[in-house]
C-alpha cells in the first residue's frame, strides 16, 4: 500500500508543482512562494481547530524537528538559482540524484531517527536504473553552468532532508499537524526573503485573464504532500520512496503537457521510464528473495519441529 501511494504522492507532486507554476507566472516566483505558504497555513489551521484534542505544536525536543519548513524554502530557493543557467530537465535530474544519494545515506545509517536498512544486493538493479535514467535526462548545458550543477543537485537534498525531518515530527503531533508546523516555520522566512528580492514589484500584480481560483489551490495541495510524506517516510526505505515518487511526477507531468498541447518529446520521459522499468525489476526480485528467504525459514522451523519430536 506504501508504495502505491509513494506514487500518488510524485502525481499530487506534478500537480501541484504545475498550479504553482501558473501562480508564479502571475506574481513572480518569491511573492507565489509566500502565497502558498499562507494558504497553507490557513489551511492546516482551519483542520487543527476541528480537532477535538488539539496536540501542542511546539514543545517536543529535539528542536531540528522543527526545521522541516525551513528545509524546504532552501529547495525553493536552490531551484530558482538553478534555473536559466541549466536546463529545466537537467535541474530535475540532478534533483533526482540528490535525492538518491540523499536517501540511500539515510536508510543505510538510520538517520534523523528512521529505521535503518543496509543495502540489499537487489537494490543494485534500481540504483543502475536510476543513475542511468539521470544520465539520460542531462544535456550539454551541465558542462557551462557547474555551480547550477551543484546547486540542482543540493535541492535534491534538501527535499529528503526536509520530508524526513516532518516525518520524525509528524510521528510526534500527527501527520497533519506536522504539515501544518512545515508550513508555519516556512511562511515568515519565505516573506522575508519575498520582501528582500522584489522589494514589492510584485506585490499588486493582476492578472489579465481574471481572477482563476485554481491557481492559488498549491497551498493546500502542499499541505496534502507534506501530510502524505509524514504517512509514508516511516513506512518504507527512503530510496524506494524516491524512485517510485519520481515516476509518478514525471509521467504526470508529460500527461499535463500533453492534455495542456505543450508536450515536445524530450529525454524526461525517457529517464521516467527506465527508471521505472529498474524499479519494476527491483520489486519483483525483493518478493522473488522475500518468497524464497520465507520458504527457508520454513523448512528450518520444519526440521527444528521434527527434531523436537525426537
Amino acid at each position: 500500500m506504501y508504495q502505491f501511494l509513494s506514487f500518488i504522492s510524485g502525481i499530487l507532486l506534478s500537480v501541484m508543482i504545475s498550479v504553482n507554476g501558473s501562480l508564479s507566472d502571475q506574481y513572480g516566483a518569491f511573492t507565489a512562494a509566500v502565497i502558498i505558504h499562507v494558504i497553507g497555513s490557513l489551511f492546516a489551521l482551519s483542520f487543527y481547530f476541528l480537532q477535538r484534542e488539539k496536540k501542542a505544536l511546539f514543545v517536543h525536543r529535539p528542536k531540528w524537528i522543527y526545521l522541516g519548513g525551513a528545509i524546504g524554502v532552501l529547495t525553493t530557493i536552490f531551484s530558482n538559482l538553478a534555473f536559466g543557467h541549466i536546463s529545466m530537465t537537467s535541474i530535475i535530474a540532478l534533483g533526482l540524484l540528490g535525492q538518491t544519494v540523499a536517501s540511500l545515506f539515510i536508510d543505510i545509517f538510520g538517520w534523523f531517527d528512521m529505521e535503518r536498512r543496509p543495502f540489499q544486493k537487489t537494490s543494485l538493479f534500481g540504483l543502475a536504473f536510476a543513475v542511468f535514467g539521470v544520465f539520460l535526462m542531462l544535456d550539454n548545458t551541465v558542462a557551462t553552468g557547474l555551480t547550477a550543477v551543484f546547486i540542482s543537485f543540493a535541492s535534491g537534498i534538501t527535499v529528503v532532508l526536509s520530508r524526513t525531518v516532518n516525518a520524525y515530527l509528524g510521528k510526534k503531533i500527527g501527520a497533519l499537524n506536522g504539515s501544518l508546523v512545515n508550513h508555519l516555520v516556512g511562511l515568515p522566512i519565505t516573506v522575508v526573503i519575498a520582501l528582500i528580492v522584489t522589494k514589492g514589484t510584485y506585490l499588486n500584480t493582476v492578472s489579465d485573464n481574471g481572477f482563476q481560483i485554481w491557481i492559488y489551490l498549491g497551498g493546500v495541495l502542499g499541505v496534502a504532500a507534506v501530510m502524505l510524506f509524514n504517512i509514508i517516510v516511516p513506512q518504507i526505505p527512503a530510496f524506494q520512496l524516491t524512485m517510485l515518487a519520481f515516476v509518478g511526477q514525471v509521467f504526470t507531468g508529460v500527461l499535463l503537457d500533453v492534455m495542456a498541447g505543450n508536450y515536445n518529446s524530450d529525454t524526461s520521459f525517457l529517464g521516467g521510464t527506465v527508471i521505472a522499468a529498474g524499479i519494476a525489476i527491483n520489486m519483483i526480485m525483493e518478493r522473488v528473495n522475500n518468497v524464497r528467504e520465507r520458504r527457508h525459514q520454513e523448512y528450518l522451523d520444519k526440521v527444528k519441529r521434527t527434531e523436537e519430536g525426537y
